[in-house]
């Protein structure tokens, strides 16, 4: 019988099979490691190879970029049945205060807690606490100003949780002022991986 027009050579089918088992983005020297490839170069090639089996037969995912690697991820069309199936625990969720905080350290990183208050009007070490207890949000090291206070930025996780490739690829939001809150990328995103995206 002859294969048919969506067919997956082995070597496909390997890198496929470490993207299915995958529980975060793999970059193209670990699927050629796992996948026994070559290298990272032919990694790169069967991805797209992948990719456009996948678009062609109209899959319900895709291999897609995301936080340095690549990652079986679900397609948006899918999202609302997929939330639904998978919803997220309350207790899992962020808070406002919580969503509003990361927001901020998102968008001005790397940022001081003194800068996210003078933002936020209020206090946020509890804040800064909970994101970096969930990885969303890391010490990225200390200003050259007095005291030395550390600065915060957004983690590999972060990128995971919210479906993006890079921090360039968050959704432009205009000028940033220091006199009222910034809205959160997202009125009802939370700590676990967009279902649009899973």
């Amino acid at each position: 019988m002859a294969p048919g027009p969506h067919a997956r050579s082995e070597e496909l089918a390997r890198l496929e099979a470490a993207l299915f088992i995958a529980r975060e983005p793999l970059s193209t020297r670990r699927l050629a490691k796992l996948a026994r490839l070559s290298d990272g170069t032919r990694a790169r090639t069967l991805l797209r190879e992948l990719a456009a089996i996948q678009d062609a037969s109209g899959s319900a995912v895709r291999v897609e970029p995301i936080a340095g690697g690549f990652q079986l991820l679900t397609r948006a069309p899918f999202g609302p049945w997929v939330r639904r199936l998978l919803t997220t625990p309350a207790e899992n969720r962020l808070s406002a205060a919580a969503l509003e905080t990361l927001a901020i350290v998102a968008y001005r990183q790397p940022v001081t807690r003194a800068e996210i208050e003078a933002i936020r009007g209020v206090g946020c070490e509890e804040m800064l606490r909970q994101l970096m207890e969930r990885d969303l949000v890391a010490v990225g090291g200390r200003t050259e100003e007095l005291g030395r206070p550390n600065v915060y930025q957004t983690t590999k996780h972060f990128l995971r949780a919210f479906g993006l490739s890079r921090i360039e690829d968050l959704p432009d939001i205009g000028p940033v002022t220091t006199r009222g809150p910034i809205a959160p990328p997202g009125s009802e995103a939370t700590a676990a991986p967009s279902s649009e995206r899973t």
